[in-house]
């Protein structure tokens, strides 16, 4: 696990589509919302440059950040961005408060490990990855930074599904829980062309030369 990320923010009571205007462009902050728990919501804003930085770190959406408001700390996870449509830059963000005791629902990474030593691959196969990330369920306690997929044992031909991901105590996936058809495919190894086959005829052709 990484150090939990904390940022800063300040309490907005000027809301509205010019208010969020004038801040992003004057002061460059960022409006943003915090909502859930028991607790009404609240309107917040962020350094934009700050924001940025976060941004770039793999955890900020998928692990429980502090919040830093008014004198107070919010523990909350990332639960919508809006972007500006040519810049990218993001326009408006919503937390959604953490409860130690309440399931979290999010979007977690998926790390291949074991590439190189990959059987499929020595065997003149590649790895194509399906999927990037996974979504889960657990409490903020349990929930991982990412999770890792083993490829070194997958033969050519071979693939690995979301049910073959070695999950963490206290973490599932919900789409398993859907029936078969929802068992997704993760990463699969791609035979070389020809295989096995293509290098006998190689072989063959090559004595018949000699």
């Amino acid at each position: 696990m990484t150090d939990q990320l904390v940022l800063s923010a300040e309490p907005r009571e000027d809301v509205g589509k010019g208010a969020s205007r004038r801040l992003r462009r004057l002061e460059k902050r960022v409006p943003g919302i915090i909502y859930g728990g028991d607790a009404a919501p609240q309107s917040v804003s962020l350094e934009a440059r700050e924001l940025a930085k976060a941004e770039g770190i793999e955890a900020f959406y998928s692990q429980v950040l502090e919040l830093q408001l008014g004198g107070s700390k919010v523990a909350a996870v990332v639960k919508d961005l809006q972007r500006h449509p040519a810049r990218g830059d993001i326009m408006h963000i919503d937390f959604l408060r953490v409860q130690a005791d309440q399931l979290l629902t999010v979007n977690l990474s998926l790390h291949l490990v074991g590439e190189e030593e990959c059987v499929g691959v020595k065997a003149g196969g590649r790895l194509s990855q399906n999927m990037n990330e996974v979504t889960v369920t657990a409490l903020p306690a349990a929930l991982p930074e990412y999770l890792e997929i083993d490829v070194s044992g997958l033969e050519a031909g071979a693939t690995l599904h979301l049910s073959d991901i070695t999950l963490p105590e206290g973490v599932a996936i919900p789409a398993l829980g859907q029936g078969a058809d929802h068992d997704q495919a993760i990463v699969s190894v791609i035979a070389a062309r020809g295989g096995a086959a293509a290098a006998g005829a190689d072989g063959e052709a090559s004595g018949e030369e000699g």
